[in-house]
């Protein structure tokens, strides 16, 4: 996080303010469905240009390790407890950053269990908290049951995966348990069953800014090439980006305002 001061002019003169400001990047990212070894590296490629343009925090889409249809290709044994093998590598690359990442990856309980979740990694490298999918969307999963905000130590952030916010009640209960603002990792493309307003309307009920980290490419019968990448607040669409390449996505958010200080994105594909 960065502290810096920004100018104004009022009837007295000019005063200066300090803002708590930090770099956010989306990872736009076109994984394979199945292909581990193309998303494992195609991840850490993005989430090491990302740290290069200074990003405090790193959101991947849901499920960017595996892509969303993977089990018809390559079933469920891979998935494991984690971290895994590949999740202890990463969470070392992330230290070696010096960023905080919001990695999209399924995971397997001690009961054998297996879930869509979101795993928070911090800027040291350490696993600080995860939220399991609640929607019984994918046939493979099975629904999380808790709730609770990750605190990041200046805000405390919900975390809504994808399907997730297609009704308000996940949405308000991160929100009454404190959370400040939510993040979105999805792939969620449009069309039939697509989303058709919820991210616009959990704001709209939260009170909440919602900032959705979306995907590009296309899965067995999902096609993702114009689905969006968004910052929403109020119910508006401030930033917002589709393409047809994997792109990383920065902009500046201020944490005391609670909004974008960037008017659009930065857009930088990835090599």
């Amino acid at each position: 996080m960065l502290l810096f001061k920004i100018y104004r002019f009022d009837n007295v003169g000019m005063g200066s303010i300090l803002v708590k400001k930090i770099k956010v990047a989306l990872l736009h990212l076109l994984p394979i469905a199945g292909d581990l070894t193309n998303n494992h590296s195609l991840v850490e490629k993005a989430v090491s240009q990302a740290a290069a343009q200074n990003a405090d925090w790193i959101v991947t889409p849901e499920l960017v390790v595996s892509g969303l249809q993977f089990d018809h290709l390559i079933g469920t044994d891979w998935i494991k407890e984690q971290p895994d093998e590949w999740m202890n590598h990463f969470m070392g690359l992330i230290k070696t950053l010096n960023t905080t990442v919001f990695l999209g990856c399924a995971e397997r309980s001690k009961d054998n269990e297996l879930f869509n979740s979101v795993f928070v990694i911090n800027q040291v490298g350490e696993l600080v908290g995860k939220q399991q999918k609640l929607a019984r969307i994918d046939r493979w999963s099975t629904s999380g049951n808790e709730l609770e905000p990750i605190n990041l130590g200046d805000v405390k952030v919900g975390i809504l995966i994808c399907a997730d916010a297609y009704t308000k009640r996940i949405a308000d209960t991160l929100k009454e348990n404190g959370a400040e603002m939510i993040v979105a990792p999805s792939s969620w493309g449009p069309g039939l069953h697509g989303p058709n307003g919820e991210w616009e309307q959990r704001s709209i009920d939260t009170g909440l800014p919602l900032i959705v980290c979306n995907r590009t490419g296309e899965d067995k019968d999902v096609s993702f090439w114009k689905a969006e990448s968004s910052v929403i607040i109020n119910g508006k669409r401030i930033l917002s980006h589709r393409s047809e390449k994997s792109a990383i996505l920065t902009f500046e958010w201020d944490l005391d305002a609670m909004e974008p200080l960037s008017s659009k994105f930065e857009v930088e594909y990835v090599d």
